[in-house]
């Protein structure tokens, strides 16, 4: 119960100060947000642009933790996870508040779910990652960043959601780890204690999630 208050008032928080507190909108903001989705990049610094970028890539690494998770909720995860894309953590938060402790995997993998349980899936946003916080840190410019995140509410709270969105993957980490029937503290460790690539590792080795059907194989070989 603990966790669930963390997790409203923490949404709570985040609202009211994306809306009252952060910095005022600024003019062109929306041009801003058309560019950077378009690729339309002239003129705009690179630590935006990776970081904008990275936006995109973490609403995926909570789809390949959401879907599965959800399988085994009263509630459907799909609504948040895809919400996610456009909000981040508005989205997140609310499905922690709501979701219960789920160690199990109920039935089998349709494709979608293969996909997202895939490792190559991982790795692919792994490198992606890697490539776009390198080309921010090695082309972007520090100061006009931090200008732009003192007075722009969409860099401001942007970069909030990014760092709220990197420290709950943990939260999801545990109970999938238990699914997979992985023994592993080091790893989970590595998820909670390395923001962003902790979850991209994890997404990259974790095993394959079994199927219904391969523990009732394993059950009745034993049985025998």
């Amino acid at each position: 119960m603990s966790k669930k208050i963390a997790f409203i008032v923490l949404w709570l928080s985040f609202a009211t100060y994306a809306f009252f507190l952060a910095p005022p909108e600024q003019p062109g903001t929306f041009e801003l947000i058309k560019n950077l989705s378009t690729g339309v990049w002239d003129g705009v610094n690179p630590l935006v642009i990776s970081l904008f970028n990275i936006m995109g890539i973490l609403p995926m690494i909570y789809s390949c933790l959401l879907f599965i998770d959800g399988r085994g909720q009263k509630i459907s995860a799909a609504p948040f996870a895809l919400i996610s894309f456009g909000v981040g953590a508005f989205a997140i938060l609310p499905y922690l508040f709501l979701r219960q402790p789920n160690p199990e995997f109920p039935g089998n993998k349709n494709w979608f779910i293969k996909l997202l349980d895939s490792r190559i899936t991982g790795v692919l946003l792994l490198l992606s990652t890697v490539g776009l916080v390198g080309y921010g840190l090695i082309n972007g410019d520090w100061a006009n960043f931090v200008g732009q995140w003192q007075t722009n509410r969409f860099i401001n709270v942007m970069s909030l959601d990014f760092c709220l969105l990197c420290l709950l993957p943990s939260v999801l980490i545990s109970d999938d780890m238990a699914r997979r029937n992985m023994d592993n503290s080091a790893l989970f460790w590595i998820t909670a204690l390395l923001p962003l690539f902790g979850s991209l590792i994890y997404l990259s080795v974790r095993s394959p999630i079994p199927e219904k059907s391969e523990q009732l194989s394993k059950a009745q070989a034993v049985s025998t």
